[in-house]
């Protein structure tokens, strides 16, 4: 019969942690949120709509972003106000749950066309074509 010197169990102890530590983090990974996650509204489907994420919005959308999440001050009496949503392109949600949010152009002596629409959901809906077309955005990333 053969015997086990300490050396060896140090050895088989130290590679069954090792292979321990990486099954942990593989599944830690795994559990991790993609990188493009975005809210999805309560009141209809958004799978729909085109993801962009926030980074890659001009750095205006920003700005009015971190507004919106500390509540204003905005730069235009509109901003806040409830989104109608006459155009019918969002989900049919009740009226009341979209805000609108101008989000600044540069250059432009009015408003411009470029907005955020907000879901008391928390998906933020952007359009740079005055609400033709609107991006599901993911404000995390």
């Amino acid at each position: 019969m053969k015997l086990i010197t300490s050396k060896t169990v140090q050895i088989l102890l130290a590679s069954l942690l090792a292979v321990v530590g990486l099954v942990g983090f593989q599944a830690s990974a795994w559990s991790v949120a993609p990188a493009t996650a975005v809210a999805q509204a309560p009141c209809g489907d958004t799978s729909g709509f085109e993801q962009v994420n926030l980074s890659e919005l001009p750095p205006e959308a920003t700005d009015t972003v971190e507004l919106i999440q500390q509540g204003g001050p905005y730069p235009y009496p509109q901003d806040g106000q409830v989104f109608q949503n006459r155009e019918g392109i969002l989900p049919d949600c009740e009226e009341g749950y979209y805000h609108e949010y101008t989000v600044e152009t540069p250059g432009s002596d009015d408003r411009g066309a470029r907005r955020f629409v907000v879901g008391d959901g928390g998906e933020y809906f952007y359009t740079q074509d005055h609400y033709e077309t609107f991006s599901l955005t993911n404000i995390g990333a």
